[in-house]
């Protein structure tokens, strides 16, 4: 396939438009994940931030008692605490407390306002360069002089007896925040072009595996079209050789004429039985509207076409019978041109490649939902790498099934055809220079014979006439 250029570059497009297609997909689902885990660790960040801070609001409040005054006892609740214009030592602190443990981790700030909104005293790591200017918002994103962003939460606090005192601000900081973002940027970045490199493959597979039976299609129709020129090729050189001979005879006997005659009634008559298997093949094929179907008795149509043959078997000399296995008659609902076609294709083929003093037996069998028949043969048989090929169309094994045997090289494809289109089945086994047997199954109505003989009587009649 890769050496025709047009399923290259058809293949080549294929795989382009699907890796840009994937492409965009894991585009948007790489951005979509991005976006959900941003959302996921913002919120955790906002929960634990608001657990810290009312924690905190909770535990301070009820130790106010006049609004803007910080009471002593707040120091050891927030020992590194410093209060604005006035000096702060920094002292070893202590993680007794999960508030104090959560303050200590570096990443928290507390600030406290009184009710005028001026900063009275900060706790934790204080970020310099940070406003100090308060804002009544709950929740606000600040950056400091150097560029580092904060997340912080406000409160309103209250004294002992429920008068204003002032605000809490509890904040921290988003460097390991954004920290974990650039980790799953990365991450999606470089894991981006890597998925794509694996789809690029992928796809140049999956276009060719797709590709594949249209290839095997396109060669099918190239050779059936090879085969049918050179067989229409044949008839049609022979009939314009006989007429240009005809034509430079200066005078044309009557025997001489009749000859002629003959001779362009048999190429003829080659072209029309090769034209109508090739549409047999082709009605086949495209499964238009069934034919009509009724009840066909195979005992009868194997039994008229032995006595049809019998002729030709006698002038080739072999020897051809039938052989019924079954007690009652085999029917199957079925078209009987259709049926005599397929069992005259294969009798016609066993007796052309049967030797003088050859066998050629028709059995008739059944099996729970097929009727069986068989055509064997004592002929010279099949090689087996042939096997597989023999009913491709214009398929002649090589040897003695040439074109000296005659034929279109059409009657095994049209056979299996048509038994493709009841749903059934055709085999052969062949020992080369012994012969061969194809076996055929057909499905049979299940229905009582009596129930469908009410509905076909016309049958009866046909059976009797027969008898």
């Amino acid at each position: 396939m890769n050496q025709n250029k047009l399923f290259k570059q058809t293949r080549l497009r294929l795989a382009l438009w699907y890796a840009l297609v994937m492409a965009l997909i894991l585009s948007l689902c790489g951005f979509g994940i991005y976006r959900a885990i941003s959302h996921a660790h913002w919120m955790t960040l906002d929960r634990e931030l608001e657990s810290v801070a009312g924690t905190l609001h909770d535990s301070i409040e009820l130790k106010l008692q006049q609004p803007g005054e910080l009471e002593p006892v707040i120091q050891q609740l927030l020992p590194n605490i410093c209060v604005v214009d006035k000096s702060c030592i920094q002292e070893q602190l202590s993680s007794k407390r999960h508030i104090l443990s959560a303050i200590n981790q570096g990443n928290y700030y507390v600030r406290f306002f009184d009710n005028s909104g001026r900063l009275i005293a900060i706790a934790g790591t204080y970020p310099e360069g940070l406003p100090v200017a308060f804002n009544k918002e709950l929740w606000q994103t600040l950056k400091d002089s150097k560029g580092h962003f904060y997340h912080q939460i406000s409160f309103v606090l209250h004294t002992q007896e429920n008068r204003d005192w002032g605000y809490i601000q509890v904040g921290r900081s988003l460097a390991d925040f954004n920290s974990y973002l650039v980790a799953v940027k990365l991450i999606l970045a470089l894991g981006l072009p890597m998925v794509m490199a694996l789809v690029g493959v992928a796809s140049w597979w999956l276009a060719g595996l797709a590709m594949q039976p249209i290839y095997r299609s396109y060669r099918q129709i190239q050779q059936f079209t090879a085969d049918a020129a050179h067989e229409l090729r044949t008839p049609l050189a022979a009939t314009q050789a006989t007429v240009e001979s005809a034509l430079l005879m200066p005078q044309i006997d009557e025997i001489e004429a009749r000859d002629i005659l003959q001779t362009l009634q048999r190429q003829n008559q080659r072209l029309t039985t090769l034209v109508t298997d090739l549409l047999l093949l082709t009605r086949l094929d495209r499964q238009p509207m069934p034919m009509p179907r009724d009840i066909c008795c195979l005992d009868d149509i194997v039994n008229d076409l032995i006595e049809e043959f019998a002729a030709l078997a006698i002038a080739s000399d072999v020897t051809l019978t039938s052989s019924v296995r079954v007690s009652t008659s085999l029917d199957i609902i079925g078209n009987a041109d259709q049926l005599y076609r397929l069992f005259s294709n294969l009798i016609i083929n066993a007796i052309q490649y049967t030797p003088k003093g050859g066998k050629i037996t028709v059995c008739l069998d059944r099996s729970d939902h097929y009727a069986v028949i068989q055509v064997q043969d004592t002929g010279i048989g099949i090689p087996q790498h042939d096997l597989t090929r023999i009913f491709d169309r214009f398929y002649r094994v090589n040897s003695d099934r040439s074109r000296s045997t005659g034929g279109s090289g059409l009657g095994l494809a049209i056979a299996q055809a048509i038994v493709l289109a009841y749903h059934g089945s055709i085999d052969v086994q062949s020992e080369f220079g012994k012969g061969s047997t194809f076996t055929i199954k057909l499905p049979f109505d299940v229905r009582p014979l009596d129930s469908v003989r009410s509905i076909y009587p016309f049958k009866i009649l046909y059976r009797r006439s027969h008898q």
